[in-house]
């Protein structure tokens, strides 16, 4: 027997970089490979293509194009959100409030700010995953230099109520951050409607190259320099630039935007097929994050009795690249901070499942996961001593 076809359900992790992305990059390798900063011919055509690029990411956010700053990805765009801001304005204050949600890159970068003499306060979430806003409006106080929530959570998918945050923040003359690195492509973002201060994002998220993304400062924040030497990026953010990345990045969100409510009706549709299978079929399992106000592509499903760690390893024997609601894969044996924050107990954490559906996928691959994953909890089931022993207590089959 051949090896089963790739079922690929994991595009909150990364997307493929799409043709049409790649084409506009290939050219930056080789024939336009000048750098940037030099005067001749070939470099003004590399700053051309940085520029445009610029633009491409500014319209998509309803920003200018001098408040985009290229960086390396999500990762360096939170760090220098938050780092950046923190020290250019720590005279004024040195209290941060973020959410028990967020990504590490946010709640490291935080924990790290700790240590330098910061106070952070990490809001809570209700069992949806949902920011209370009137709990961030309690929490800032005349020492807050920064409110930095995630636009939508990347493992429960969970959208958060930015607009109304954002809203608070501005009236407490505080400045906002919001990791969107899941939502570029999912939700329309205007960054200037919705009092958006700074923003993160990240091509491969949108089917564009990794080790590219963005930060979006509005023009008058204060903010530090992360990366020093050269200036580029009008002197913010010093490096030779990934042109090709660059470009790739602009053409990817140019395409991830062009039209956002058709691309979700479809994915939409298959992730709730997906979800009333899974929860028709298959017993004590239960759907993470809210219902309704979530990604298109997202669903987290916690099944009770068995580890997550094992459904991913035989999702993969079947062809399926999903991926867990634990951290137990990236070498940690505790499980989601998301899910725990959510309140979830421990032992249900471990057996989450994340589901994330893209462009590549097809209503054929929901008949496949719809027969494949009851078979696989099924097994693993009746491997789990905890199973045996529910079902025993039970008198039945549970």
């Amino acid at each position: 027997m051949g090896k089963p076809r790739i079922i690929y359900m994991d595009h909150s992790a990364t997307t493929y970089t799409k043709k049409d992305v790649v084409d506009a990059m290939l050219p930056y390798f080789t024939a336009h490979f000048g750098n940037p900063s030099s005067i001749y011919s070939i470099a003004r055509e590399s700053k051309q293509a940085i520029d445009a690029a610029r633009g491409q990411v500014a319209k998509a956010l309803g920003a200018q194009p001098d408040e985009i700053y290229f960086t390396s990805g999500g990762s360096e765009s939170d760090n220098w959100a938050i780092k950046g801001v923190a020290y250019a304005n720590r005279k004024r204050g040195n209290h941060i409030i973020t959410t028990k949600i967020e990504h590490h890159a946010v709640l490291h970068t935080c924990q790290f700010l700790e240590k330098e003499g910061f106070t952070v306060t990490y809001l809570p979430v209700d069992q949806f995953g949902v920011i209370d806003p009137s709990d961030l409006e309690k929490a800032i106080t005349e020492k807050t230099i920064l409110i930095s929530i995630m636009y939508a959570n990347n493992e429960i998918g969970t959208i958060e109520p930015i607009q109304e945050l954002a809203a608070i923040a501005k009236k407490h003359n505080v400045y906002f951050h919001t990791d969107a690195v899941q939502a570029i492509g999912n939700i329309p973002i205007d960054v200037k409607a919705q009092n958006i201060d700074l923003l993160s994002l990240s091509a491969h998220k949108f089917y564009g190259p990794k080790g590219v993304g963005a930060l979006y400062i509005r023009n008058g924040v204060r903010i530090e320099n992360l990366i020093h030497g050269g200036g580029q990026e009008r002197k913010k953010r010093a490096g030779t630039e990934n042109i090709a990345g660059i470009v790739g990045c602009g053409k990817a969100i140019e395409l991830a935007t062009a039209d956002i409510p058709g691309h979700n009706s479809r994915i939409q549709a298959m992730r709730d097929r997906l979800i009333r299978g899974i929860l028709e079929k298959i017993p004590h399992a239960r759907l993470n994050g809210h219902p309704t106000k979530r990604l298109p592509g997202n669903l987290n499903i916690s099944f009770e009795f068995i580890e997550g760690e094992s459904m991913l390893l035989w999702l993969d024997d079947e062809g399926i690249c999903a991926s867990t609601g634990s951290a137990c894969t990236s070498g940690s044996l505790e499980p989601s901070h998301v899910l725990l924050a959510t309140g979830l107990p421990v032992e249900i954490s471990h057996g989450s499942l994340r589901l994330t559906l893209g462009d590549v996928n097809t209503e054929e691959d929901i008949d496949v996961v719809l027969e494949v994953l009851p078979k696989v909890v099924s097994k693993l089931r009746d491997m789990s001593p905890l199973y045996q022993k529910e079902a025993k207590e039970r008198g039945c089959n549970v």
